[in-house]
């Protein structure tokens, strides 16, 4: 379908301004010179080329055919392609209602849509949209598959240097997915980045092998999702559902495969651009940052402010990197980065470009930019460009400028820089964003192993268990115990005398815990720092009294620092490993990271590094440092037991995990089964 020799357009027409006369232009102006066969009922003849009256009249099968016609022909139309043996088909109308009907009538073609724009296969010359776009589609590095029709059409026709070597809108991908394009497109030698935009996540399977791919081949893939896939917010049973949220899927997704997500259009072609015609930053030293150099003390600051908001680390200079910036800045200007260099105007190309290269040759640094808005100069002055050739002479760092004002940009000398390989990212968010992507991209994606059954008696065990019906706690922390999750010592019970021997048995301090909702302290259902039978008996009849007779008997552990952990099973993308800061105010407090599973350890410590808690985790206030190592191993746990039965659940927590010095102890646990089990 997508390097197509043969294509029939049905619905071709001459009509001014119809899709019919678009999709046949288009086609016909295909570097590639496909055989065309224009197909419709009422002309002899479009453009000078002889019409047939039916895609039947087609004499053989061919590659590709365009349906330009009504909806309610689109089954008929389909099912005749298929029939004939045709290899693929592009539905450019929404078919609302028609999905299935569709699905069964394309039979074993591929299927660009519906609801799409078509593509572009510019590295093959393939040209099948039914708007017209430029003649001038020059084969590029981008592969971009998007679900938006307008978001196609507006990379196509950007100012920017955007060269594609295929380009898809592939709308509601009833068949053909964005992991078969993303697959394909890995296979063009053009293909040096790929750019999706993405409105959910379809044959997940599959488009995880694809991003896979493309992480083994270093090929970066930016990413803009936008919408949800439905996580689970409606799991009100589970604190793990809600904390995940609706984003859980993409942000773990994204993770696992090195994807450079973005939150905007703007950030999208920023990063699109330094990827596609920017050099790589080097993967070392490891504490490498940016270098900017400003023309303006407030646009400086402005970038200052906006780089700590968004992560993007600013290069610490050496003593030696200040004292020979030092040497070419003007009276009253420090040696710093972000650098401001304007003073009298004197000599504009050599200051900057010193600059530029002092920076660049300072180890921390590892992408300079050139941080100036790039406005016309009416007086003819092209110092900034050049200071920019002759600094990118002199390194091969990436080398960027970033302008603070798109709109302000002279595109005369932005083409003149980006056609020596200089991205102009035109905005200080986005082009920060697109300067934290290049320099997250210098640590090797570390791709997802799986992980073998530790033990199949323990799996088969716990799934008998889990489709026999719920766990009480006292079984849902013996589940996490079964997973290497040190756990409190739990004694279920329904009676006063059966609270006051498990009092005895687990040992006192204790903890009494009413069984009878998932939320306990939200109904006054806990009570802590039962010292004795007398205590115990008075915790229980309270407790039975407004709550049924059902309670859990803990031994109270020592207080530490609490962190919650979880699986969230996402219907879309499977088990999820969410941890989060703990305790009673884990939702309003939010603090949370996900991720696929397998979790390895240095990745559970990256999650951890994520919450608020984590710097609790070393010692706060002369408290004494948490077990790191016991919190990481239970999360290791939590992973092991999401790819192990996963599929038999909807949620699990754990809440708390209380971490002290001496380890980690869960002390709660809700496991809620999977509807489908």
């Amino acid at each position: 379908m997508l390097e197509a020799r043969s294509v029939a357009v049905v619905g071709a027409s001459e009509r001014p301004w119809s899709f019919g006369l678009r999709l046949t232009t288009e086609v016909l102006r295909s570097p590639a010179r496909p055989t065309v066969h224009l197909v419709h009922p009422r002309h002899r003849e479009v453009l000078g080329r002889p019409c047939r009256p039916s895609l039947a009249d087609v004499p053989h099968p061919v590659d590709l055919v365009l349906l330009g016609v009504p909806d309610a022909v689109l089954p008929e139309q389909l099912a005749l392609a298929a029939g004939r043996g045709d290899g693929g088909a592009v539905v450019f109308g929404s078919a609302a209602g028609l999905g299935d009907e569709l699905v069964a009538s394309a039979g074993p073609m591929a299927l660009c849509g519906a609801g799409c724009m078509g593509f572009v296969n510019v590295a093959r010359g393939v040209r099948a949209i039914g708007y017209l776009e430029r003649d001038d589609l020059t084969p590029g590095p981008i592969a971009l598959v998007t679900h938006s029709g307008s978001v196609f059409s507006a990379l196509l026709r950007s100012h920017r240097r955007l060269e594609y070597s295929l380009a898809v809108s592939s709308g509601q991908e009833l068949v053909t997915t964005t992991a078969d394009y993303l697959d394909y497109a890995l296979d063009l030698p053009e293909t040096r980045v790929v750019g999706l935009f993405l409105e959910t996540m379809r044959d997940v399977p599959r488009l995880r092998a694809a991003l896979a791919r493309a992480a083994e081949r270093d090929v970066p893939v930016v990413a803009l999702p936008v919408g949800a896939s439905g996580t689970g917010r409606a799991l009100v049973g589970a604190h793990s559902g809600a904390l995940a949220g609706d984003d859980a899927a993409w942000e773990a997704l994204f993770t696992a495969y090195g994807v450079h997500r973005v939150g905007h259009l703007d950030e999208l072609v920023d990063t699109l651009e330094a990827f596609a015609i920017g050099r790589r930053a080097r993967r070392s030293p490891a504490h490498a940052g940016v270098a900017t150099v400003h023309d303006s003390g407030g646009e400086r600051v402005l970038l200052a402010d906006a780089a700590e908001h968004l992560g993007v680390a600013m290069a610490p200079l050496s003593a030696a990197t200040l004292d020979r910036l030092g040497t070419l800045l003007g009276d009253g200007l420090l040696p710093a980065n972000p650098l401001d260099v304007w003073s009298t105007g004197a000599d504009t190309e050599g200051l900057f470009a010193g600059c530029l290269t002092a920076l660049a040759e300072d180890e921390a640094v590892a992408a300079v930019a050139l941080a100036v808005d790039l406005v016309p100069e009416y007086d003819g002055d092209e110092s900034y460009p050049r200071a920019v050739e002759v600094a990118l002479r002199r390194t091969d760092k990436p080398l960027v400028v970033l302008a603070n004002l798109g709109s302000a940009v002279d595109q005369y000398q932005a083409d003149r820089l980006r056609a020596q390989g200089v991205p102009v990212l035109e905005g200080t968010r986005s082009g920060l964003v697109a300067l934290r992507h290049l320099l997250a991209r210098r640590t090797p994606v570390s791709l997802p192993v799986p992980e073998p059954v530790a033990s199949e008696e323990r799996r088969a065990r716990w799934r008998a268990r889990l489709t026999a019906g719920p766990l009480d706690d006292a079984q849902a922390l013996d589940l996490l115990g079964d997973y290497g999750i040190p756990v409190t010592p739990t004694r279920a019970v329904d009676s006063v005398a059966g609270a006051v021997a498990a009092a005895a048995e687990v040992g006192y301090p204790v903890v009494l815990k009413t069984a009878a909702v998932a939320h306990k302290s939200d109904v006054d259902g806990v009570r802590t720092g039962l010292a004795d039978a007398t205590a115990v008996r008075s915790a229980y009849d309270d407790i039975a009294h407004r709550l049924g007779p059902r309670v859990s008997v803990q031994h109270q552990q020592p207080a530490g620092v609490e962190v919650a952990l979880g699986i969230i099973r996402d219907p879309l993308v499977g088990p999820l490993v969410v941890v989060a800061a703990g305790g009673t105010l884990v939702e309003l407090v939010g603090s949370r990271a996900v991720a696929l599973p397998p979790v390895s350890a240095p990745q559970a410590r990256d999650l951890l590094g994520k919450l608020v808690v984590d710097a609790l985790l070393d010692g706060a206030r002369g408290a004494p440092a948490a077990d790191r190592d016991a919190v990481v191993a239970a999360v290791l746990g939590v992973s092991q037991l999401a790819l192990e039965l996963g599929d038999l659940v909807d949620a699990v927590d754990v809440n708390p995990l209380i971490a002290t010095a001496h380890g980690a102890v869960a002390v709660d646990a809700l496991v809620v089964p999977g509807a489908d089990r």
